[in-house]
């Protein structure tokens, strides 16, 4: 059960990076050669770095404790969590395609962890 609780929190870590990151560049602007430092030196993406490196070694943990084939088909949960934090945060618009799609990888998320 913990090795679940703990890809949930993989999960999260790597969205809420995810998060930061796209705040950050809002804040600076599209990549380019020209702020790349900017893009660096930003807080946001650092803290999103940071969360990223403690994702890793959650992630570390949870395969030195449970088969990739198990644990690994669940990150797909991160799709539907960026996608809700994209609307609520950033404001981003979702299409109902978009939800459509993520539900059937939310289906097929499902259907793998069953055990037959």
């Amino acid at each position: 059960m913990l090795v679940y609780v703990l890809v949930l929190v993989n999960v999260v870590l790597l969205v809420t990076g995810q998060l930061l990151f796209k705040l950050g560049l809002d804040r600076i602007g599209a990549l380019t050669m020209h702020n790349l430092l900017a893009v660096f030196l930003s807080p946001l993406i650092w803290v999103g770095l940071v969360l990223y490196v403690i994702a890793t070694l959650v992630w570390f943990y949870v395969l030195s404790r449970a088969q990739l084939n198990a644990v690994y088909p669940l990150q797909s949960i991160s799709y539907i969590l960026a996608l809700i934090l994209s609307i609520v945060i950033l404001h981003e618009q979702a299409t109902p395609l978009r939800w459509a799609g993520t539900v059937v990888i939310l289906v097929g998320v499902v259907l793998v962890q069953l055990r037959t």
